[in-house]
């Protein structure tokens, strides 16, 4: 393939042609020869050239309507083009030369020097933008490999993310559906006339359940922050009352230590304020908890102070601070660390995931806040958390028997249909709702619900998600197809499942669900369904 640069030359008289491939015989280029206007604007069309040089005074077709032809065709636009000619009058002839698009004039007869001088530049401009053009191709190739490679990457983590969620999915049933089992005896035995010993031993396995649980649920947490699932609420709050409720969550633990459990509020702290209280709760119980667990003897301190404010908006700043074993510079480095505690000791004497001072802290972020620590070996430590908040409304208060259920409420004439496959939990429910007075039945998967459902009229049906032949959320939907169909009342059904993951908490209210409970349920989640049910009953005045 012969590469060189191409140049046009166009002249009526071949002499002429001649002689200027002999002035630039040293270049090393490729001529290209036309006796016409016509053939100049034909060869143009299937040929890309550096230069064309074009005589002024040819017949048919001079060299100045050659040269405006030639600018209107793409390929030829940006061509730079020398005009050659006897006759030159200089105002007239460089105006109009510069008028059709011409970059420079050479008068006959021609100079060899000058000549060869203005097409040197020209070539060696021609040069430098084929080289610029071919970095810009290779970059462009790279880019576009760069990019291509980036999006199969993007597709493998994708894939990645999606099969990590479904096996966190899977797991969070699999060990949340033993647990249902442990935790549900575990209230069902505490109701019964126990010695001291086995309500020892029974204290010792509520410990150890509500603990596997903690684990579960930090991992479930840790996974919905990493894949960014995580979505804040903005709602008004009491942020005394959360405080408050904080300190009575750990008053037992602490008292039981020996601990002091001290809350100090700034007086010039909002009482109400817009955030997302679960979270907020969240980190602060885990701050708490954890001052707790590493202090054996002395205080623990939960402090409230205001950073700043303006008419709408405040920052705050909650320090928990303990008299506890305290840690060195070094600890302090990893604390925020996933599956990273102080030190390993640490994990084998108090026990833990390695997870909640990570979680903190990427919750802290994701609020547009901060979290830091200081600490001193054997005599404490104080975390520092930073949040700012729009200050929230007054929020009237309710009284808290409101929230309870009625006294006169009669459970003995609630039927509720049960949908679960997992006998443990069969056993559980059913002696859960025996013992509170409710008639049920339970069906083994979604197609004995079904058909559960078109035979009689429940209350309440609690449906299980994950179940064989047919799920809950496949039952659920069918479910209200034929009450859609036959016009009636909706029936209150309630999801009742290990699977605590967001996206199907999701999937069962798209379904038609009216409320979820996730396994292990503890006695005041059946409180929150009832309380479900009666407003349910309420709305559809039935």
């Amino acid at each position: 393939m012969n590469s060189r640069p191409k140049v046009l030359l166009v002249d009526d008289i071949e002499q002429n042609l001649i002689t200027l491939e002999a002035i630039l015989s040293d270049f090393e280029i490729t001529f290209m020869k036309a006796l016409s206007g016509n053939e100049a604007l034909s060869l143009a069309l299937e040929h890309d050239f550096a230069l064309a040089i074009i005589d002024i005074q040819m017949p048919e077709m001079d060299g100045y309507e050659t040269v405006k032809l030639m600018r209107q065709v793409k390929r030829t636009r940006n061509l730079p083009i020398i005009y050659v000619s006897a006759i030159y009058k200089e105002e007239f002839h460089v105006i109009k030369g510069i008028e059709t698009g011409a970059v420079d004039f050479i008068v006959k007869p021609i100079i060899p020097e000058i000549l060869r001088g203005k097409v040197r530049v020209f070539l060696e401009l021609y040069l430098y933008r084929v080289h610029l053009e071919k970095l810009v191709s290779n970059r462009t190739a790279q880019l576009e490999e760069a990019v291509k490679e980036l999006q199969a990457e993007k597709q493998i983590a994708e894939a990645a993310t999606r099969s990590k969620s479904l096996f966190l999915a899977s797991m969070s049933h699999e060990i949340r559906t033993p647990l249902n089992g442990i935790i549900g005896m575990i209230s069902l035995l505490k109701t019964t006339t126990l010695n001291t010993e086995q309500q020892d031993i029974l204290s010792i396995i509520n410990t150890s359940g509500d603990f596997l649980l903690n684990i579960v649920n930090d991992i479930l947490d840790f996974s919905k922050i990493e894949s960014g699932e995580v979505i804040l609420e903005a709602r008004n709050l009491n942020l005394y009352k959360l405080l408050e409720d904080i300190i009575k969550l750990f008053s037992f633990k602490s008292s039981e230590k020996s601990i002091s459990l001290v809350l100090k509020i700034d007086p010039k702290v909002p009482q109400f304020i817009i955030g997302d209280q679960i979270r907020i709760k969240q980190i602060l119980t885990n701050l708490v908890g954890n001052a707790i667990k590493f202090t054996h003897q002395g205080m623990v301190t939960l402090k409230v102070d205001l950073l700043d404010n303006s008419t709408d908006r405040v920052n705050l700043s909650f320090a928990i601070s303990d008299t506890g074993i305290g840690m060195t510079q070094n600890e302090i480095k990893q604390i925020f660390t996933y599956f990273r505690q102080a030190e390993i000791s640490t994990t084998r004497k108090y026990g833990g995931s390695g997870l909640g001072l990570a979680i903190c802290k990427n919750l802290c972020a994701l609020m547009g806040g901060s979290i830091r620590v200081e600490s001193t070996p054997n005599v404490g430590s104080t975390f520092f958390v930073s949040l700012p908040f729009d200050i929230g409304e007054v929020i009237k208060e309710v009284d808290t028997s409101q929230a309870a259920l009625p006294s006169n409420f009669d459970f003995s004439r609630l039927i509720i249909l049960l949908a679960e496959d997992n006998l443990i939990n069969q056993k559980v429910a059913s002696m859960t709702l025996s013992r509170i007075g409710c008639h049920y039945e339970i069906v083994n998967n979604g197609i004995e619900a079904v058909e559960a459902f078109k035979r009689s009229k429940w209350d309440i049906i609690l449906m299980d998600i994950q179940m064989p032949e047919m799920d809950g959320i496949e039952a659920t939907r069918i479910i209200r197809e034929e009450e859609r169909k036959n016009k009636v009342v909706s029936s209150f059904v309630a999801a009742m499942t290990a699977d605590a993951m967001p996206e199907t908490r999701e999937k069962c209210m798209d379904a038609g669900m009216n409320s979820f409970i996730s396994k292990p349920f503890k006695p005041t989640d059946l409180n929150d369904l009832f309380l479900s049910y009666l407003s349910h009953k309420q709305q559809n005045n039935v």
